[in-house]
């Protein structure tokens, strides 16, 4: 028997998300462990009179690409790819992990080449979402990989997701729009602002925001959703933070980070699990150790840590920071091949001050 909230998902990603306008091109990626969603969204697009694409693939492929691939196929990016990121309309992505860890034995200097080889084709991509000219959102099907992480029950983690999409509300969408209205309050605050201190267990950083735009995530880019986020000035970043979640990425999980800035730049990174791989993604272009984004996590239906970043990120009373790429509607300017979102959780002694003011303390934002 089908879930209902598949479909109340597929149709806040298709009609609120990314708006799919009659005649549009829309890209639909996904293991196929999500087929239940990609469905539900593939119909929606059709029924919105949308062309849907559907990419899908079998997880299995990305663990044998990384064991038998060669240098050159690791480095080749076919041509019809970029065609793609040119002429599509809209992107909707649907997150599967059926095995978290299946790329835990792969070679971390692989994953940063490819990541690298990527590199274009993902900036244009942003370039082009920056624009506008292309609409794009990811969300997660539940698994039991992923809920096995997040120490759940399959149908625990389904009533977790859900629950975090508002999806089982009246009028999903509704809720939706009111949630940005909310956040835009928020991002009319910090916008004149600039100076931004962080403190907390084993951290004291500094950065500057001015001149940089906040970002309203509202649901349009992630699904569920709950932040805003800016790029800090790339030079601005000074001093220490320990991150109070394990750091997350290419199936990996690093525990207890810790990294000191000096001008921007990552000059000392620790780790108590998998160090190797923190520093090779470190090493995978000049980028790699600036910082790309600054966010405050704002959504008060997101308590627990999961190892899920897209949730781990939004949890209300966290801030996070991600290594690499920054979004060019934020004015950001650093170039990278990665984006790696790391969480700090403020709830418990944390305090975050803003041009020398109390912003929040204990997770709590002060200011209405």
């Amino acid at each position: 028997m089908s879930d209902p909230r598949v479909d109340a998902v597929a149709k806040v990603l298709v009609e609120y998300s990314v708006g799919v306008k009659p005649g549009q091109l829309v890209r639909i990626d996904g293991n196929f462990e999500g087929a239940p969603l990609l469905l539900a969204v593939y119909r929606r697009v059709l029924e919105s009179g949308g062309n849907p694409f559907l990419d899908g693939g079998l997880e299995e492929t990305e663990e044998a690409f990384f064991r038998l691939a060669s240098e050159a196929q690791i480095d080749y990016v076919p041509d019809f790819l970029r065609a793609m990121v040119e002429e599509i309309d809209a992107n909707i992505g649907v997150w599967t992990d059926a095995n978290t860890r299946r790329l835990s034995s792969v070679d971390p200097a692989k994953q940063a080449r490819r990541a690298t080889a990527n590199r274009e084709l993902d900036e244009r991509f942003l370039e082009r979402a920056a624009k506008k000219e292309l609409h794009w959102v990811g969300t997660v099907y539940p698994t039991h990989g992923v809920a096995q992480d997040a120490e759940m029950s399959l149908r625990e983690f389904e009533d977790f997701v859900y629950g975090a999409c508002h999806v089982e509300e009246k009028d999903p969408i509704a809720y939706w729009r009111g949630l940005s209205l909310r956040q835009k309050q928020l991002v009319d605050f910090l916008t004149p602002r600039s100076s931004v201190h962080v403190l907390g267990p084993d951290t004291d950083l500094y950065l500057s925001t001015k001149g940089r735009v906040w970002e309203n995530c509202d649901g349009h880019e992630n699904f569920p959703d709950g932040e805003v986020f800016t790029g800090p000035v790339e030079e601005s970043v000074e001093g220490t933070i320990r991150f109070s979640f394990p750091a997350c990425y290419y199936g990996r999980e690093v525990e207890d980070v810790r990294l000191v800035f000096k001008k921007g730049k990552v000059v000392e990174a620790r780790a108590g699990k998998n160090k190797a791989f923190l520093e090779e993604m470190l090493r995978a272009d000049d980028g790699a150790r600036y910082v790309g984004e600054f966010a405050l996590g704002t959504n008060p239906g997101i308590q627990r840590f999961t190892k899920s970043t897209l949730f781990d990120e939004k949890i209300g009373g966290t801030i996070h920071l991600a290594l690499g790429k920054g979004y060019p509607e934020t004015g950001s300017k650093n170039s990278s091949a990665i984006h790696w979102d790391m969480v700090c959780d403020l709830r418990q002694g944390g305090r975050i001050e803003i041009d020398g003011e109390p912003f929040l303390v204990d997770g709590k934002i002060l200011v209405e």
